[in-house]
């Protein structure tokens, strides 16, 4: 059995963070956690050296070439696994034989199965799992569950999300060759719908409650083995609430624009995430995105918030998961969230399989309940 979380932690003493892997969004965990009161990262682990070497100069005294040799090594009370999908069932167990509690990136992992064998090792363990599902850390999606909450435009009838972005092939001209996992449905356990769609599923179900799915399809605008875009119909029985929900990698990003678009359709208006940005927040955006462009050629670090408020909404997470842990709470987004959203991908996975299927006999499309 895992020490208790008072046995490791006194008052006095900063909650000693590893991060295992530090490629873009480790980066950014490294640094958020960096400047958080009471939280000491101690090590990083990456098998990439120049990531390695990104790490040491963000100010990490201990770098190591994998996370095994990490958790081995150091006397840490959390982790963060900001490793590609297929390495996160085992840095957990690694974790979890280590006593260590993981703030996990989404997915939490490539499938319910892998999950649930994830979460029964951290169960049996006694560590906790907390799930970087950050889109509700969003002052925009924030604005819109207040509005909703208020019951400013009443019942909601019809919501719709859609979010895009230009997914792991970036846009050209590329500055150097992307990695394979993402385009490998074995290693990542699916395309955008487990990129992006995962983020939409958890705040619409914040949102909404249980949600059902009801109908989805998939597409591929590029000759890869995942798809790169996909639609989902859902119900949410709680509020009755319809719910279409479109995700792809296929559009590039045009930064400051936000790439994610919630717009809840009530019976008295509307309220979309666009109406609570922050104040000035494109003026703002322009601002950090000029100085991280600079950054390039005066070698100097970028804004690790900059250049929107995305990579706030990471910290945000981060640091409830930190406090919950130095509480000894469940983290505010724990594994059941994160499983939840592998549930609705795969459900969505099926229909849009079944569907397909039949349309390649020459038969009409299967009624499913799920």
């Amino acid at each position: 059995m895992a020490p208790t979380l008072l046995n490791r932690l006194t008052d006095s003493s900063a909650l000693s963070l590893g991060i295992l892997g530090v490629g873009n969004i480790g980066l950014v965990h490294l640094k958020s956690a960096a400047v958080m009161s009471g939280v000491d990262v101690v090590a990083a682990a990456d098998a990439v050296p120049e990531n390695r070497d990104r790490a040491e100069c963000a100010g990490v005294s201990r770098t190591y070439d994998d996370y095994t040799t990490l958790l081995a090594s150091e006397e840490l009370d959390a982790a963060v696994v900001a490793l590609p999908p297929f390495l996160h069932a085992d840095a957990v167990e690694q974790a979890a034989d280590a006593g260590v509690d993981v703030f996990v990136e989404k997915p939490l992992a490539r499938s319910t199965e892998e999950a649930d064998e994830m979460l029964a090792t951290a169960r049996e363990a006694g560590i906790a799992v907390g799930v970087d599902h950050t889109l509700r850390y969003q002052p925009d999606m924030a604005g819109v569950k207040t509005a909703y909450d208020e019951g400013r435009v009443g019942h909601v009838p019809y919501a719709s999300i859609t979010r895009l972005n230009d997914g792991p092939l970036g846009r050209p001209p590329a500055e150097s060759a992307p990695p394979s996992w993402p385009l490998d449905r074995d290693a990542a356990g699916g395309g955008s719908l487990l990129e992006l769609g995962v983020h939409c599923f958890d705040v619409l179900e914040w949102l909404f409650g249980e949600l059902e799915v009801r109908d989805a399809s998939m597409g591929r605008t590029l000759e890869v083995d995942v798809e790169d875009a996909a639609t989902v119909l859902m119900d949410a029985p709680e509020t009755g609430t319809t719910v279409t929900l479109h995700c792809g990698s296929y559009q590039w990003e045009q930064l400051p624009e936000v790439n994610t678009r919630l717009r809840l359709e009530g019976v008295t208006g509307t309220i979309s995430n666009q109406e609570h940005l922050p104040e000035n927040f494109y003026a703002g955006a322009a601002k950090s995105a000029l100085s991280n462009v600079a950054s390039r050629f005066t070698r100097d670090e970028p804004d690790v918030f900059g250049p929107t408020f995305y990579l706030q909404a990471h910290y945000d997470a981060l640091a409830d998961f930190c406090n919950a842990i130095r509480n000894d709470e469940e983290p505010p987004v724990d594994g059941a969230d994160g499983r939840r959203t592998l549930a609705l991908a795969e459900q969505a996975y099926e229909l849009a399989a079944r569907k397909r299927d039949a349309g390649a006999d020459g038969l009409e499309t299967p009624e499913v309940t799920l």
